[in-house]
C-alpha cells in the first residue's frame, strides 16, 4: 500500500490549521475542491451514497435514514464547484408502501439504472431493494444466507450498478484483518460471490461505482479517532475472473476531508473522469456534509 510521504505528512498537519488540501499518489487524481452542502430541513445529513447525471449538475444523495434528497451543484466556466443546493427528497418505503423505520431504515448504497430505477443496500438488515422511482413502495432483492450471517451496522455499506444493470456490493467489514472483503454480484435474478478485494491494514470500503469507462471504482476510509477521516479512492479493471490491475488515485491523510462515504463516477465535457464524493456529517454539528471533486487523467 502506498501512504503519503513525510513531506506530505507534515503537510497535512498543516491542514488541520488550515482545512485545505489534499495528498494524491501517482498523479492520477487531481483535486479539484470541495463545497458545503446545507439546508435546514432537520432531516438533512446523514449522506452515505451519492449519483451524479451525466451533466455533472443534477444529482441524487441517500441519507442513512431513510431518505433520498435531489440537488444539483452550481459550477463555474471551468466546471469547478461553486455550490449546492437541495431541491427536496423522499422517503424510503417497504414493499407495502409505508416509510421505512427503526433497524430497516439503516441505508448506505445507491446506484441508479438507466432506466431510473434506483437501488439502496442496508446495513441494519443487510439487504438491496429496487425502488421503480423515488417514493416507490421497494422490490426486495433475493436475500442470500451469507448477508443474514453479516455484522450489524458494518454490512453492505457500498453498491455499484454496471451499464448491463448488474450489481455488485461489498460489506464495510470482512471479519478480520487477514480475511478479504467478498464483492456479491448480482445479475439474471441470482446472487454470486465471484470475486474479492484483499484487505489492507484499517482501510474499509464505504462507497463503490461503475465508471463511464467500465472500470470498478471503490472509495475507502481509515479513522484515527480525534484526528479524524483518512480517505483515499482505487480503480480496478472488472473481469470475469475478477478485480485486476489495481490502481490507487488518491489517498489524503486525516482531516483533509470528513467522513467521506459516497463516490459517483462520470466524465465531464472534456472527456476527464471524474470523482464526486460525499460525506456523511453522522446529524452532528462538528462535522460538514462535504461534497469534494477529484479528476482523473492518464
Amino acid at each position: 500500500m502506498r501512504r503519503c510521504s513525510g513531506r506530505r505528512l507534515s503537510a497535512a498537519l498543516l491542514v488541520l490549521v488550515l482545512g485545505t488540501g489534499a495528498c494524491s499518489a501517482d498523479g492520477l487524481a487531481e483535486y479539484l475542491g470541495s463545497v458545503i452542502w446545507a439546508d435546514a430541513d432537520p432531516a438533512f445529513g446523514g449522506f452515505s451514497g451519492i449519483d451524479v447525471a451525466a451533466d455533472g449538475a443534477s444529482f441524487l444523495a441517500l441519507s442513512d435514514r431513510a431518505t433520498l434528497w435531489r440537488g444539483r451543484i452550481l459550477r463555474d466556466r471551468e466546471g469547478r464547484m461553486t455550490g449546492a443546493e437541495a431541491l427536496g427528497h423522499d422517503l424510503l418505503h417497504d414493499a407495502e408502501g409505508a416509510p421505512l423505520r427503526g433497524y430497516l431504515t439503516d441505508s448506505e448504497g445507491l446506484a441508479q439504472a438507466e432506466d431510473g430505477s434506483i437501488y439502496v443496500s442496508f446495513e441494519g438488515l443487510a439487504r438491496v431493494v429496487r425502488y421503480p422511482s423515488a417514493g416507490a413502495a421497494s422490490e426486495p432483492l433475493p436475500r442470500p444466507e451469507a448477508f443474514k450471517a453479516m455484522q450489524s451496522n458494518a454490512s453492505l455499506e457500498a453498491l455499484a450498478i454496471g451499464p448491463d444493470g448488474t450489481l455488485y456490493t461489498l460489506p464495510e467489514r470482512s471479519g478480520g484483518q487477514a480475511v478479504p472483503f467478498p464483492v456479491w454480484r448480482f445479475r439474471g435474478g441470482v446472487w454470486d460471490q465471484p470475486f474479492e478485494v484483499p484487505r489492507d491494514g484499517n482501510w474499509l470500503p464505504v462507497g463503490a461505482d461503475i465508471g463511464p469507462d467500465g472500470r470498478f471504482y471503490l472509495l475507502e476510509r481509515d479513522f484515527w479517532g480525534l484526528l479524524g477521516f483518512l480517505s483515499r479512492a482505487r480503480r480496478f479493471d472488472l473481469t470475469e475472473a475478477g478485480l485486476a490491475g489495481e490502481t490507487l488515485l488518491f489517498e489524503t491523510a486525516a482531516r483533509v476531508h470528513d467522513n467521506l462515504e459516497g463516490i459517483a463516477v462520470w466524465r465531464d465535457g472534456a472527456g476527464d473522469i471524474r470523482l464526486t464524493l460525499i460525506a456523511d456529517n453522522n446529524f452532528r454539528g462538528f462535522q460538514r456534509n462535504e461534497i469534494a471533486e477529484y479528476r482523473v487523467r492518464d
